[in-house]
């Protein structure tokens, strides 16, 4: 058996107190809100004169107060994270709640935003192939037989709306799909009423999505969903098992669009 091996030394570059003053700022957690010297010296493995030189320059700096005795974070901590979310992009910020959904629900998740008369796939985990083509990031499909489409229409303004419509050629993939405008029409009004889209079979039989919008400043700015093959799911199954996961992932990507954006 192979001796262990001991941890890499630090790089004449590292500077332990940063680290130190960083593990201080880890210390605290929705268990930990607010702790004494004692307890944050306890937590971080730093003696207590350490510790409270920390804790002083921290609250000095506005990142940490104190009545004296416990000591807490401020708001001013969030400023740490907005410099790292400020420079993602939709995709980035959707893929770790997609891969968090797929293993959650077991089935594939994909995010997309509108394109013309298309939707595009941004992200997307694939935990099986269910359709008869491919399904990658760049990947386009009508956006009126999809789920995510459907989303995205619903969340278009009235003037946008009727002018997309009069641009695309509605055509029955599946004998399942809605290809009359005045049917398409009421699905979306259903759609923007009830917050998700769910599409069974009408742009591949044996294919059922669910999909829920993602808004950012107010407005539907993409969509996420759960596609599954339909021997595995119900219609009412995906709205009962699928739809709550998927509300929540969308949610979260929300919030961390307009985290991104302030």
């Amino acid at each position: 058996m192979p001796e262990p091996t001991e941890p890499p030394e630090p790089s004449d570059q590292y500077v332990q107190s940063l680290v130190r003053g960083l593990s201080v700022i880890r210390a605290f957690d929705a268990d930990h809100a607010s702790m004494t010297l004692s307890e944050i010296a306890v937590q971080t493995s730093l003696t207590r004169a350490t510790a409270r030189r920390f804790l002083l320059t921290l609250v000095e700096v506005g990142y940490m107060q104190t009545d004296g005795r416990l000591f807490s974070l401020t708001p001013r901590v969030l400023e740490l994270g907005f410099s790292y979310l400020s420079a993602l992009s939709l995709p980035e910020i959707a893929q770790p709640f997609l891969e968090e959904l797929s293993r959650a629900t077991g089935e594939s998740s994909s995010a997309s935003v509108l394109d013309g008369d298309d939707i595009v796939y941004v992200a997307r985990v694939a935990v099986r192939r269910i359709m008869s083509v491919s399904i990658s990031v760049g990947t386009r499909f009508p956006a009126y037989s999809t789920s995510m489409g459907r989303v995205l229409l619903a969340g278009l303004a009235p003037d946008a709306l009727t002018a997309h419509l009069d641009s695309v050629r509605l055509e029955a993939r599946t004998p399942h799909s809605l290809h009359e405008r005045a049917d398409l029409v009421a699905e979306l009004d259903r759609v923007r009423s009830q917050g998700f889209a769910l599409v069974d079979q009408e742009l591949e039989l044996g294919l059922r999505s669910i999909a829920v919008p993602v808004t950012s400043g107010g407005r539907v700015v993409a969509a996420v969903n759960v596609s599954v093959s339909a021997g595995t799911f119900t219609v009412a199954q995906m709205t009962e098992t699928l739809l709550p996961p998927l509300v929540r992932a969308a949610s979260l990507i929300s919030a961390n669009l307009a985290a991104a954006s302030s």
